[in-house]
């Protein structure tokens, strides 16, 4: 048997990384972050347990990466659907409705996210993480910013603040008043985005399928059965 290529060995690995990205979503999604071992991520995924060590230094690493993918492609098809705009009020209002839309359809999972980031280890880089930045800046921008750089990481901090308080067990605050509160913040009319009172998703994920944000894919045509 011949050897396997290079491009097809680093197809390999890039799905092998996708199926242990998403079966961490849906394992610290169904059970939270502590009851979720890198082992059962690993038989989740179908992968060696030595495998997981390859692509993440670590548990807290792989679920901030696995939620991060999940948040900027959330974003990002939320951002894209139809009807598609360039409006960067509208946009804006899009971003907004995703991310909230994920503290109310993924509840568990977003809660441990940010209690992850309060930890020792803090926020940790990785590509999921640099997409969604992007997004989120390139929302800024066609938002009408003058200074992306400042109003950037206010917008993540105000995203990431509603979620927190949506999410306080025993206090939560409604989602609606915290929309409202941004929507004034950034001077969007209540009826831009996707209003809490329609029938549409807001652009979080209430379906319980998540592999399309993790894209898998199927085995290459010679890698051995």
């Amino acid at each position: 048997m011949s050897p396997r290529s290079a491009s097809v060995n680093e197809e390999l690995r890039r799905r092998s990384r996708e199926r242990l990205l998403h079966a961490a979503v849906e394992l610290v999604d169904e059970r939270g972050f502590e009851a979720t071992t890198l082992g059962d991520i690993a038989d989740r995924a179908g992968s060696a347990r030595g495998l997981v060590s390859y692509y993440f230094p670590g548990k807290r690493q792989l679920v901030q990466s696995a939620v991060h993918r999940l948040m900027n492609r959330t974003l990002e098809e939320a951002l894209e659907r139809e009807p598609r705009t360039e409006d960067g009020r509208e946009r804006m209002a899009r971003a907004i409705d995703a991310i909230l839309g994920l503290a109310r359809d993924r509840p568990v999972l977003m809660r441990q996210h940010v209690a992850g980031l309060l930890q020792a280890e803090g926020f940790m880089p990785c590509p999921e993480q640099r997409r969604l930045a992007e997004l989120l800046r390139d929302t800024v921008a066609r938002a009408g910013s003058q200074d992306v750089d400042t109003d950037y990481p206010m917008l993540r901090a105000q995203l990431m603040g509603a979620v927190c308080a949506a999410l306080v067990p025993g206090a939560p605050m409604p989602l609606p008043v915290l929309r409202a509160e941004l929507f004034n913040r950034y001077r969007l009319d209540w009826a831009l985005g996707v209003p809490p009172d329609t029938e549409v998703a807001s652009g979080g994920t209430g379906d319980a399928e998540l592999s399309r944000f993790f894209a898998t894919g199927e085995r290459p045509a010679d890698q051995p059965k």
